[in-house]
């Protein structure tokens, strides 16, 4: 007679919590972050504008970007330690791919915050970024939407806060300034700013482990 042994599957049916891999106290501190950052760069989108003609205010424009950009990589933190898009490979690759387009678009941020580097031939191509990691982000809201492994608001609101590109680019190319910078700004407030606090408030949402 033969006995085989085999080992167990491994689980298709874990929960969000079953493979989170950060707690609720870190999810917290990073929600907190990515509120900070949006909050600083809708306070400048409301002061300075979005493209201001003086150098100053590009400056403050660019750095306050660039702190909105710092809070994004927070957001990311989560979702890849969370396992937001998915357990496979397509589904992780994509936040990978969105940490090195977001990357390229915040090194442009702080070097064309530098008014001697501004007009920098090499940083025109890094330009395309910006736009490609937001619509990036906006891509991973709609992951996380129908993939359904965040739960509550917190499954719903990356799709309202992600969806910042593809409603404010089309009011910047239509309206311009000023009423395209309010329409940003408020965007920012309404969509990552308050899943900011809904993540700060309820990380259980997200899978994380108490």
């Amino acid at each position: 007679m033969t006995i085989r042994t085999e080992p167990i599957p491994a689980r298709t049916d874990l929960s969000p919590a079953a493979t989170a891999r950060i707690s609720t106290g870190p999810t917290r501190a990073l929600a907190l972050a990515l509120a900070a950052g949006t909050l600083t760069w809708a306070v400048t989108m409301f002061t300075v504008g979005n493209n201001p003609t003086d150098s100053l205010g590009r400056t403050i424009s660019d750095l306050g970007g660039g702190a909105f950009q710092l809070g994004l990589f927070a957001l990311l933190a989560i979702q890849l330690r969370t396992a937001a898009t998915g357990t496979s490979k397509v589904a992780r690759g994509m936040l990978y791919v969105e940490h090195v387009l977001l990357a390229v678009a915040t090194v442009w941020s702080f070097l064309h915050a530098v008014p001697s580097l501004r007009d920098a031939v090499w940083l025109v191509p890094m330009d395309v970024f910006w736009p490609l990691s937001m619509l990036g982000m906006f891509v991973i809201g709609l992951k996380i939407l129908f993939t359904a492994r965040w739960r509550g608001a917190a499954r719903i609101w990356p799709t309202v806060a992600e969806s910042w590109a593809v409603v404010t680019v089309p009011t910047f190319a239509v309206l311009g300034s000023p009423i395209a910078d309010y329409v940003g700004a408020t965007h920012l407030l309404v969509g990552y700013l308050t899943l900011g606090l809904i993540l700060a408030a309820r990380p259980e949402l997200t899978g994380a482990r108490a």
